[in-house]
């Protein structure tokens, strides 16, 4: 989980490649349900419409998935939802700085909050509201900062190595 444009589906497509996990992105599930894009119902229905939609996604995907989950980045808003990733998985929070994800998203017309006058402050905002949020369901925190998605996966093997989730790799020597 993190902030929207910090590389949850990229890298968690990518962990759950190397894990030989199923992949599946709880946003691209909603769509899928739906029958149109999250922007669609967001100016449709409304924020909240959507929030009770993805609050149903995530709670079927946290009982019934064995694999990797990416979320999207509002899912920590609602407690409920915050309770079942913590509960019923590894939570991962890839935490960026505003700063960062404005650099990676700032011409991505597909993402709703981000289409606004100052698209930086917004997500200022969001991460000044989110973070502590993140924080809360979060197992481990991995900063994203500027290392490739390779890496990024790398670091999060490692913690979950580390925290025994996963079997430690050979580390005998010559």
């Amino acid at each position: 989980m993190g902030l929207p444009g910090s590389g949850k589906t990229t890298i968690g497509r990518q962990l759950a490649r190397r894990l030989g996990q199923p992949f599946v992105d709880s946003d691209h599930e909603i769509e899928h349900r739906l029958g149109c894009s999250i922007r669609e119902f967001f100016a449709r229905e409304g924020e909240d419409s959507f929030r009770n939609q993805e609050q149903q996604v995530i709670d079927e995907l946290t009982q019934t998935h064995q694999g990797v989950i990416a979320t999207g980045g509002g899912a920590v808003l609602r407690e409920v939802n915050r309770r079942h990733m913590h509960e019923r998985g590894q939570v991962i929070y890839l935490r960026s700085t505003p700063e960062d994800v404005f650099r990676r998203v700032r011409h991505d017309t597909a993402r709703p909050l981000l289409q606004v006058d100052d698209p930086l402050s917004r997500l200022r905002t969001l991460f000044d509201a989110r973070d502590p949020l993140y924080r809360e369901a979060a197992h481990f925190v991995i900063e994203t900062g500027r290392p490739s998605v390779a890496m990024l996966v790398n670091m999060i093997c490692m913690q979950l190595e580390l925290a025994g989730y996963l079997p430690l790799k050979d580390q005998a020597g010559p």
